[in-house]
Order: C-alpha cells, then sequence, then structure tokens
C-alpha cells in the first residue's frame, strides 16, 4: 500500500490509518537500512504513533551534505542497494557541493503522481499544450517536473532553458497555450520579443495558463497582476517541492492563491519553532518552519526533515475545490538563500567565486531593492588596495559567477574600503523589505 487514489481530496481522519500503516513499514525500512538515522537516533525505536514523532531529533541539510561528503555519492542515508536507483538528481549546497539524489523506480512513479496532482489543481489537463522551461540538466525541475506535467494528461513540450527566440516561434507555430516556468522568466521573453519581434504584444503568443514555480514571488498581488496584463495568462503558484523530499507536493487552485498540501498519503508534515527546534500544533493561523517525513521512499528515505521553509497555515478546513490539505503560504527561508531564476544561491557560494579573484578584497554585498522574483544577482564589491580601476573587472566576475553557478550577476565593482567596517558579523545580504 503507497498511494491512495485521490488523496488529495480524501478527509484527514479517514487518511490517518492509512498515515499510521505506511509509517510502520517505513519505520523498520529505515531502522533496518539508513545507517544516518541509525547513528541519529542512538539506540531509540521509532515510535509506533506518527504522532509522536517528536520523539525522535531533526535531521538537516547540512547533515546530509556531511554524509554524502563522508559516504560518497549518495550518502550513509540511502536504505536501499544502489542497483534499485532507477534515476539520478543533483541538486546545489550551500558550499556549492552538488548534493546527489537517488531515486528507484518506485519513488521516481510516486514523485511524478504527488506533483501532478499540483499541477492539475493549477489548471493544467487534458487538452492543453504546455511547454517546460526549466533546466533538464539533472536537476529536479527539468526531468521530474516535466513527468508530473504529462501526468495532467496534456501535451508537454521538453523545451528547457535558453534559445528565447526559437520559443516565441514555438509557441506560435504549435498554438501552445500554457507555460511551466519560474516567476521571473517571462520577463526574459518579454526582453527578446523586444528585440527580435518589435512591435509583438506578449500577450499575441496566446498562452493563457502560466504554471510558476522555483522562486518566490508569486504571493505578490501586484506581479500577478502585471503577468494577467502583459501576457492574458493566468499565474498559478503550481510547483511548490523541496528537492530531497518531492520535487512538487503543493500548489494552488483557482479559488485563491495559497498553496494545498497533495502529499498527505505518502508524507508527513509538522512545524517546529525555527530556533527551539520545539514542535508547533499544525493549525490555522499557525506560522514555523516546516518539517518532512517520507512515509514511503526506498532510496533515501528522510524522517523530520528540516526544510528551512517558514510557512504560515492559512486553513485546515476543505476548499472549495473540495481539496482536503492544509493550505500555507511560504514567508520566507530560514537563512539567506537568493533564488535568481530558480537557482538557489547562498553568500557562501557567491563568496568562493569572489575570492578567486586577487583585485578584489573579498568584501560584497548582495543588494536587493525588490521583492522577488529575481533575475540577476546584483552583486557589489570591493577592489583590493591599490589596485587600478579596470572596466572589464566586472565583466570577468559575472562571466566566471554565469559559468560556476549560472546565475546572471549584475556586478559593480567599488573603490577599496567603500564598505562600512562592522563589529561581529557582516549582513551580505541587504533587502530592501529588511
Amino acid at each position: 500500500m503507497t498511494l491512495v487514489d485521490r488523496a488529495e481530496y480524501r478527509h484527514p481522519v479517514w487518511l490517518l490509518a492509512h498515515q499510521q500503516a505506511a509509517w510502520q513499514r517505513q519505520a523498520g525500512h529505515v531502522a533496518r537500512n539508513s545507517t544516518f538515522y541509525r547513528d541519529l537516533w542512538q539506540g531509540r525505536t521509532p515510535p509506533h504513533d506518527l504522532r509522536d514523532l517528536p520523539e525522535l531529533p531533526l535531521s538537516d541539510k547540512a547533515q546530509l551534505r556531511q554524509s554524502q561528503t563522508t559516504h560518497p555519492p549518495f550518502g550513509n542515508y540511502l536504505a536501499a542497494p544502489r542497483h534499485m536507483a532507477n534515476r539520478l538528481h543533483r541538486t546545489s549546497g550551500t558550499t556549492g557541493q552538488a548534493m546527489n539524489l537517488a531515486l528507484s523506480a518506485a519513488d521516481c512513479h510516486i514523485t511524478e503522481v504527488v506533483g501532478g496532482r499540483s499541477q492539475s489543481a493549477a489548471g493544467l489537463g487534458p487538452g492543453a499544450t504546455v511547454v517546460h522551461c526549466l533546466n533538464y540538466q539533472m536537476w529536479m525541475g527539468g526531468l521530474t517536473d516535466h513527468r508530473t506535467l504529462e501526468k495532467t494528461g496534456a501535451l508537454v513540450v521538453p523545451y528547457g532553458v535558453g534559445g528565447t527566440e526559437q520559443l516565441i516561434r514555438t509557441i506560435r507555430e504549435v498554438g501552445i497555450n500554457a507555460i511551466s516556468c519560474t516567476p521571473s522568466y517571462p520577463a526574459v521573453l518579454e526582453r527578446a520579443l523586444a528585440e527580435v519581434f518589435p512591435g509583438m504584444a506578449a500577450r499575441e503568443l496566446g498562452l493563457e495558463l502560466g504554471l510558476f514555480g522555483g522562486e518566490p514571488g508569486l504571493d505578490d498581488p501586484a506581479f500577478r497582476e502585471r503577468i494577467r496584463a502583459t501576457w492574458g495568462m493566468e499565474p498559478r503558484n503550481a510547483n511548490y517541492g523541496v528537492s530531497d523530499v518531492f520535487s512538487n507536493f503543493a500548489a494552488q487552485c483557482q479559488h485563491d492563491t495559497d498553496l494545498h498540501f497533495m502529499a498527505a498519503d505518502v508524507l508527513w508534515p509538522e512545524l517546529i519553532d525555527p530556533d527551539s527546534g520545539q514542535p508547533l500544533p499544525l493549525t490555522d493561523g499557525a506560522e514555523g518552519e516546516l518539517v518532512l517525513t517520507h512515509l514511503v521512499r526506498d532510496c533515501q528515505p528522510l524522517v523530520r526533515f528540516r526544510t528551512g521553509d517558514i510557512i504560515a497555515v492559512t486553513a485546515t478546513e476543505p476548499c472549495k475545490c473540495e481539496r482536503t490539505g492544509f493550505r500555507f503560504r511560504v514567508v520566507g527561508r530560514s537563512d539567506d538563500m537568493v533564488v535568481v531564476r530558480g537557482l538557489n544561491l547562498f553568500p557562501s557560494m557567491v563568496a568562493a567565486v569572489i575570492n578567486e579573484f586577487a583585485e578584489l578584497t573579498g568584501d560584497y554585498r548582495i543588494v536587493l531593492d525588490g521583492p522577488p522574483p529575481h533575475d540577476r544577482l546584483p552583486l557589489a564589491v570591493d577592489r583590493a588596495e591599490g589596485v587600478p580601476d579596470d572596466p572589464a573587472l566586472a565583466e570577468r566576475l559575472a562571466s566566471t559567477i554565469k559559468h560556476r553557478l549560472g546565475a546572471s550577476a549584475e556586478v559593480t565593482v567599488h573603490p577599496h574600503g567603500h564598505f562600512p567596517v562592522t563589529q561581529g558579523k557582516t549582513k551580505r545580504v541587504i533587502r530592501s523589505d529588511q
């Protein structure tokens, strides 16, 4: 017993018996096969009742990263024989270390079905033709999200990133009426339209539905209205996930902009206080860090995994769409991650690139003067003492960031000593809304 048919419509009380039974099997699988969790639990036996999970310690991304460093390539939280791994994805960590994600055939299937529920809730279905514009190069957002789109019955065009001129031609020629991409990507297409097809309005492409994910920004009513006015399409927050857990397990429906939790049959959610780690009740109005536990997972099962996402629970009663999962908004991150066109960037990753340049002091600021989504990384750096002004330095740094991290950067090089000396920790990421 794994997936429940139409689980997103089942009453939580009805689902609980299924969840408890699934946890009994999963707890045994983890206890027998995951050295990582046996070490973490220090002899403790996982509780029989899911509601007693707080008896177990939390796990987090830093621990997984260390596990893969010590036990490459999949870490000692790999709980199945390597030959069972059917697919490999990668995700970048805070230090730039690639995290290897192994999925069995069953893991892939469950991931796709759960993601399909989300894309369907957002309005995609049979008869639609959707172009998928996320990076296919090993990232979850490419192939895996493509398969979730297929689960809705839509015709899926696997386009990826880049080649915007050809994309515009393809949308027109094929009659594509939906797009799956990051919230910042329409701005890229708008620039391409202005350069290559002057005089053509974005709404003339005929897109009716925008399925967005990978970046914040969709909660901003002004941003949504701009998408509607410019493109004539309905923007939907269709793709919320955590790569280590599921690529997509929450989306909005047509009735409001809150995210619906779609994975209750295979994923157990908790809320904790992000500072103390103490459990919080998952009730209307609650706010805390989202913690997740796989109820079904072969290769890399996670138990009480800290996502780093701070969420606000907006409703726990069934929605008008009749889906019963709790609804929530993502308030922010518990760290300083900056998302640029779907890429997760951390200050330490940027600093590693800056420090390769002898002409720079290594001091820097990421100045975010507007709300997300961000199309470019606005980066200010400090010239080393005695280094003459060189207009090409900013271009070289931007090019290296693009090559190493995949993000476009807008670099400003300031004279030596531009940044004030601070006591204690220096705030590298400066946001205008904080």
